[in-house]
């Protein structure tokens, strides 16, 4: 079962970006899981947004796992909250930030020998869809760093699941999505 544990503030989109994720991985035949865990239910408030994909039905609907991939889509959680809580040693982290992968590894010693991977979704977003939602640059990452979908098939994808927005917000999540996967390191 392949486990994904997101680090947000509430309003960042890490619901909506848990939710796609599920919707697409939904329509090749796998079984998922999308859910949240809210501290406190205001705007800016640190929250968890979780995925679990499988072959076979998904009976564990507890919070607690031990994630895959982590996502961290809000730069100063990686300072003020535990990320690699219940890590394994295979655990992968794609971290929005500014920083460089080793000055974000010396500045968090706790990442110093994890497999973290960076790119900053907070920038993307802001620039190409005109607000710091960060959510689908970072699944854009998730598709490089993971290569669990071809780029294409999962921006396609991903059109039909923002099917409601207007066409303009549409392309620019499309171009937020590959400039972070072509951007991430």
């Amino acid at each position: 079962m392949l486990e994904i544990r997101w680090h947000s503030r509430a309003g960042q989109g890490a619901v909506t970006g848990a939710k796609g994720l599920a919707d697409i991985v939904a329509t090749t035949g796998k079984y998922v899981q999308a859910f949240a865990f809210y501290g406190s239910a205001k705007r800016g408030a640190a929250m968890t947004a979780y995925n679990r994909v499988d072959d076979k039905e998904i009976l564990n609907h507890e919070k607690y796992m031990k994630p895959d991939y982590v996502f961290v889509i809000d730069p100063a959680l990686v300072f003020t909250t535990d990320v690699t809580i219940n890590h394994k040693d295979t655990t992968k982290y794609i971290i929005t930030t500014h920083m460089t992968t080793e000055e974000l590894k010396a500045a968090q010693p706790k990442l110093a020998d994890k497999e973290v991977y960076t790119v900053d979704c907070i920038k993307i977003a802001q620039e190409t869809i005109g607000r710091p939602i960060p959510n689908t640059p970072m699944l854009g990452a998730f598709m490089k760093v993971s290569g669990m979908y071809d780029i294409e098939f999962f921006k396609e994808n991903m059109k039909r699941v923002l099917k409601k927005l207007p066409q303009k917000i549409i392309d620019a999540n499309m171009v937020a999505i590959q400039r972070a996967y072509d951007e991430v390191k």
